[in-house]
């Protein structure tokens, strides 16, 4: 085996290059034994402090190491760029690209022969997993699981509650020394979201697509049975190695589909589209839009965990996870191979749900419709998209007209204005906020409603951006709109007082205004965002696809190999 590792292209060295690759190594106390021929894994760490959902991650990476002392490979932990959700500006998805070039050149550039991804923060997976796809290594990822549940006055609560608590302190029936005391209620231990946010989404996604071991998704992070499946992630990528299982070998067509169908059945996050679909471009394969809404279409909402249900991660876990998803979709999914070398339907066979009234079954759902719905119209050309199991049924077909803020600053200084145009029909538009028009596409798409109309009790309107909303929001919220504004797309031309028409189960999203009318407002039309002239947020909005592609860079797409590009020191 010594002469196919990786590895060995740098410590299997004689002479000068050799005595370097290994002397180095060994102020580290390293022993001479560790290069000789032992695979050797890279753990892959999002550990920092300014991301707090992985700051248990340096722990979390040891339980990784002696899984990999046990199985006979030689570990080496290393930083990659962290993506905090809570703290980055202006958004953490203007990094996801650079954080996986970051990935990607330094999975290569070492002398790895398979890599544990330790992620856990919404763009840490997709980052870590695009990156690794780029490679092509032996690969498998370990979350570092959910919060457990917050506890607030005798309730329990999660990430979605920041949305109520922020519309009652605003209307004034929460005080903000409730709102404050809150804060530690809800975040109360290590770990992501404690809902169907977009960390456990992507954590979701990953398990479905056959990335790690079975359960990895839900086990808080602050249960002890995280480390025991750390340490056995670290066991497994040494044989994965052994046996050459590659990303390219797990993440085939098939595998997207079962992923796009167990996040209908749990109510994923709308973010996981743009995740799935980069991915899928990094890997090779032919994945868009309306497969996830033809995919989506019939599978109903199995998990009743918040934003779209009731319960949380942590109920999810002790109710039996993805496996039980898994088992309850049946002949839905393929049994497509996973990390641990078996089927994922095989995974699934002994899985049983503790609790019906967290994991449901297919001919008795919580809600029919689930998934993501993808709309077509006039107002989004290449698509746009919304999530059925998080709306009001009131408003799945619905006309109105347009209030329009050109850009997040406009919709701050306007919104909460008494003199804003707006009724209980009205459509809230907000441009401006997409990839290159932002730039980096932040998460504000689930605006906050005019305080004029909390003060009437209205608690939804539909809302529609060129932007994101995160995976713990909720409402009536068409995203992603493609073209986005800054890029010629019609949204740009909306006015206030146009007249929309939403209609979810026809698919269709639609601007009233004539195609004349239109093409005299685009002669008019002058840029409205800022362009930089440096860095890497330059690099972004010169290459950046649009959200229909997964708002990848363009040079990105496709694999480019474990080869080393010079080979000399």
């Amino acid at each position: 085996m010594s002469q196919k590792l990786r590895s060995q292209q740098w410590f299997g060295k004689k002479g000068k290059d050799g005595f370097i690759y290994r002397a180095w190594m060994k102020n580290q106390g390293v022993p001479d034994h560790e290069f000789a021929g032992k695979p050797v894994i890279g753990i892959c760490n999002t550990w920092s402090e300014l991301t707090p959902c992985n700051a248990h991650f340096r722990e979390l990476a040891q339980s990784v190491k002696n899984g990999i002392y046990e199985a006979g490979g030689f570990p080496v932990e290393f930083p990659v760029m962290s993506l905090g959700e809570t703290l980055m500006k202006p958004t953490a998805m203007l990094y996801r690209n650079l954080a996986s070039m970051d990935v990607e050149e330094s999975i290569r550039a070492n002398p790895l022969d398979g890599v544990v991804l330790l992620c856990g923060c919404d763009k840490t997976t997709p980052s870590l997993v695009m990156g690794a796809c780029s490679v092509d290594i032996p690969s498998i990822v370990v979350s570092g699981g959910p919060m457990l549940t917050g506890k607030y006055e005798g309730k329990d609560i999660g990430t979605s509650d920041i949305w109520r608590f922020s519309e009652a302190n605003r209307m004034g029936t929460m005080s903000d020394e409730a709102l404050s005391l809150s804060e530690a209620c809800m975040c109360r231990s290590r770990g992501h979201c404690a809902v169907m946010g977009t960390a456990s989404t992507m954590a979701c996604m990953v398990e479905s697509l056959g990335l790690t071991l079975p359960t990895n998704a839900a086990i808080p992070a602050a249960d002890s049975r995280r480390k025991v499946l750390a340490h056995l992630s670290g066991m497994r990528i040494v044989d994965m190695v052994k046996e050459d299982l590659k990303p390219s070998d797990i993440l085939t067509r098939e595998a997207f589909e079962n992923a796009i169908k167990v996040n209908a059945a749990i109510g994923g996050s709308t973010n996981f589209v743009l995740h799935l679909l980069a991915i899928a471009g990094r890997i090779g394969i032919d994945l868009n839009l309306d497969d996830i809404d033809r995919l989506s279409a019939d599978i109903p909402l199995l998990a009743n965990l918040q934003p779209s249900g009731q319960y949380f991660m942590e109920d999810f876990y002790y109710a039996g996870g993805v496996p039980v998803i898994t088992q309850m979709l049946g002949e839905q999914l393929q049994n497509c191979i996973t990390a641990n070398g078996k089927g994922i339907r095989e995974n699934a066979k002994e899985a049983c749900c503790y609790n019906e009234q967290v994991i449901s079954s297919l001919d008795k759902p919580f809600k029919p419709q689930s998934g993501i719905a993808v709309l077509k119209g006039n107002l989004c050309e290449n698509g746009a998209i919304i999530k059925p199991s998080a709306a009001s049924a009131s408003l799945m077909q619905h006309t109105g007209k347009a209030v329009v803020f050109e850009d997040i600053e406009d919709y701050k200084a306007r919104i909460d204005d008494p003199d804003l145009d707006v009724d209980e029909d009205s459509i809230l538009v907000l441009k401006n906020v997409g990839p290159v028009g932002y730039p980096g596409m932040p998460e504000v798409g689930n605006m906050g409603l005019p305080k004029k109309m909390l003060e009437k009790g209205l608690v939804d309107m539909v809302r529609i951006s060129d932007g994101r909303m995160s995976g713990t929001g909720f409402g009536t919220v068409i995203l992603h709109v493609s073209p986005e504004a800054a890029a010629g797309g019609v949204l740009g031309l909306v006015r206030q007082g146009d007249i929309i028409e939403l209609d979810v189960p026809g698919r269709s999203l639609q601007l009233k205004v004539s195609e004349e009318e239109l093409q005299r407002r685009r002669s008019e039309q002058k840029p409205n965002h800022p362009e930089f002239d440096r860095g890497y947020v330059r690099l972004y909005q010169q290459y950046v696809e649009q959200a229909h592609l997964g708002a990848d860079m363009a040079f990105l797409r496709g694999k480019s190999g474990s080869k080393v590009s010079r080979d000399s020191h």
